[in-house]
């Protein structure tokens, strides 16, 4: 079972044009998508797997990361 959590952000005004027009002209992805795409890839990025738990959370990120890109429109 894969459960999702809803976070209310503030962005910049500048961020969220860019974000709408990518929107505009990719209907396979969704704002839910393109931010679960981006806060995993930070966090693959910014991590590290030096110890067992953080092996796991990042491990887990990378699964979010390649699921989020590789998601088919159903």
């Amino acid at each position: 079972m894969n459960a999702t959590v809803s976070i209310l952000a503030e962005i910049p005004e500048e961020l969220h044009e860019s974000l709408q027009g990518y929107l505009e002209t990719h209907p396979d992805w969704d704002q839910d998508r393109v931010f679960s795409a981006a806060l995993s890839l930070f966090l693959l990025q910014n991590g590290t797997s030096e110890n067992p738990n953080s092996a796991l959370s990042y491990r887990r990120a990378a699964r979010v990361y390649l699921d989020t890109l590789f998601k088919h429109a159903v």
